[in-house]
């Protein structure tokens, strides 16, 4: 049987809307594959209107990577959040990237060197991730893809112009949670290079959507793991030589 994309992402547009959480996708519209979860996902952007970032990530310096569109309304360049905007309230530091001028896939393949060209700031971020599901993690993989990869709200510090010296590989990362330092260490993004799935993202990931356009920001998964914390919270990332991002959830 085919799957059910339209009642897939009604069902998610509408858990977005109302607030209420799904056990799981209705039968009929569970994504198998992550072609599925993909069109899905792309279905309930092309509702919430144009893209204005990406998450992208992987588990391994040499997996697919995966994405998700972002869309204005939880792109944030603040301090202070409230929690009813949250479900569940995962703490990621992130590294960042906003692009100066489009990518489209027409005029590729991009090298490194061409992805790296496009980009105008690097940021140090913090993603919160949440669900439309009623239990974090308890659905299936395809349905948390389709589920925007587990997406809440990104939020920006502020843009650095001279950020070619960084290397994101060995960039130090401190993570602070209510005054706790929870990470402090060097690195690690599970993927290990985040340029690695910028280029993906280019070639590959954004192409159903338009590719990468410019004013779009691409965050590149978490440097720390993901921090499950209740509000009221403050967290604050750390990046030496890159910046600082806090956010207050109260």
């Amino acid at each position: 049987m085919p799957l059910d994309i339209d009642a897939a992402a009604a069902a998610l547009l509408d858990a977005r809307r109302s607030g209420t959480r799904l056990d799981a996708l209705p039968e009929g519209a569970r994504p198998g594959s992550e072609a599925e979860a993909y069109a899905v996902q792309d279905a309930v952007a092309r509702v919430l209107g144009p893209v204005a970032g990406w998450k992208v990530g992987a588990p391994s310096a040499t997996a697919t990577p995966a994405r998700a569109a972002l869309h204005a309304d939880t792109i944030f360049e603040t301090d202070e959040l409230p929690a009813s905007l949250f479900h569940r309230i995962g703490a990621e530091a992130e590294i960042a990237y906003r692009f100066g001028r489009d990518l489209p896939p027409e005029a590729g393949p991009y090298d490194r060197e061409a992805v790296l060209a496009a980009v105008a700031t690097l940021h140090p971020a913090i993603e919160i991730a949440d669900t439309r599901f009623t239990v974090f993690g308890a659905v299936d993989a395809p349905s948390q893809r389709a589920d925007q990869q587990n997406h809440g709200v990104l939020v920006l510090g502020p843009g650095l112009t001279e950020w070619r010296g960084l290397d994101p590989v060995s960039q130090p990362v401190r993570l602070t949670i209510d005054g706790t330092i929870l990470h402090d260490h060097a690195g690690g993004n599970s993927a290990v290079d985040p340029v690695r799935l910028l280029v993906w993202l280019a070639n590959e990931g954004a192409r159903s959507l338009g590719g990468i356009k410019a004013g779009q920001v691409v965050t590149t998964g978490s440097c720390t793991g993901t921090d499950f914390v209740e509000a009221p919270t403050r967290i604050v990332a750390e990046f030496p030589g890159l910046g600082s991002v806090t956010l207050a959830i109260g």
